[in-house]
């Protein structure tokens, strides 16, 4: 992709409503708000949302410098996290079976249709989600006993569409409190490389409590986690980079909250760091579960955005961590000559 086309994928209708809003919020003209975004996209490679989400039009030249914009992320996963081996983990059905030992819920995916009627009689509540989907599209909460039609339920799973269907997680109580209707998931991104792994930071994640979702990208909201203690950290942020001090469906404060069973999310991630030995940085969404944690899945492109805006600051000093320890090495010597 050119740079001219990259700097106007999205919604420039969208992005220019948004600038409108900036403007009158900060006093600066929407020309130069545009200019600036431009100046920001030559030295980033970062897009519209790159410069909402992280607010560049607030920031000083050296600290937009130090954010992970796409540009930077396609650079960074292209060296830990290469594509060719990204069915380990992008493929759904396959990261189920192999992290099962991690994962406690049932599951279907092109079976029989005996065998998808057993798993509706075994699970009351079931969530329905593409093989292959990103950030929460198309994922849905269904109750088995409103499936009637078996067979034309049976074809749309397996013939018109690749659909994985999973048994509910019954999250631990203390966070369902929270937002009962989605699964509430901690997003930790972990380091595995040459037999050692590491937890390189954890945020969590809340449904708004209408959606079936926690995504940012569907209505969700997200606070920091202290990795030591497993404590959330501060207010709780959305998409539009509102900020909520409780949660604004249930009530729930945030900040000082203790994350259930946290020792052993900790202890379940790093180990799980270190099954493969061609993806080394992985962000693993972590249901707490009252006897202890389960995968919701892994991802091999952990994502930066969220983390980023939670810290409010750039986080390319993960990004320079995790390279300067493969470089230790010698294996990765040539490739890692690209600047971050």
């Amino acid at each position: 992709m050119s740079l001219i086309n990259y700097a106007l994928s999205g919604s420039l209708k969208n992005f220019s409503k948004k600038l409108d809003g900036i403007s009158k919020k900060t006093g600066k003209s929407k020309l130069r708000l545009f200019i600036n975004f431009l100046h920001c996209f030559l030295m980033t490679g970062g897009g519209y949302s790159d410069y909402l989400n992280y607010e560049f039009y607030k920031k000083s030249r050296k600290e937009i410098k130090e954010y992970a914009t796409i540009k930077t992320q396609d650079t960074f996963y292209g060296i830990v996290s290469p594509d060719k081996y990204k069915s380990f983990f992008s493929v759904k059905s396959n990261f189920l079976k192999n992290f099962s030992e991690y994962i406690e819920r049932d599951s279907f995916h092109m079976g029989t249709k005996k065998e998808l009627e057993d798993f509706l009689n075994r699970n009351k509540q079931i969530v329905y989600k593409p093989v292959s989907g990103l950030a929460g599209t198309s994922v849905k909460r269904m109750a088995s006993k409103d499936i009637k039609d078996i067979d034309a339920f049976y074809k749309e799973i397996t013939q018109d569409k690749d659909i994985l269907l999973e048994g509910f997680v019954e999250q631990h109580h203390e966070i369902a409190e929270f937002a009962s209707t989605s699964c509430n998931t901690i997003r930790v991104m972990t380091f595995g490389y040459n037999g050692k792994s590491e937890i390189l930071c954890a945020i969590m994640r809340f449904g708004n409590g209408i959606a079936d979702v926690d995504n940012f990208h569907q209505g969700g909201m997200a606070c920091l986690v202290d990795v030591e203690t497993g404590t959330l950290v501060g207010d709780a942020i959305n998409k539009n980079v509102e900020h909520f001090e409780k949660h604004p469906k249930s009530g729930k404060k945030f900040d000082g909250f203790k994350i259930p069973n946290w020792d052993i999310v900790k202890k379940t991630c790093l180990e799980a760091a270190l099954k493969s030995d061609k993806i080394h940085v992985v962000g693993w969404d972590v249901a707490v579960t009252e006897k202890g944690c389960t995968f919701i899945e892994g991802n091999r492109r952990a994502g930066f955005d969220l983390v980023q805006v939670l810290y409010r600051k750039g986080k390319k000093d993960i990004m320079r961590h995790v390279l300067e320890e493969m470089n230790k090495e010698g294996e990765f010597k040539d490739k890692i000559k690209v600047r971050i």
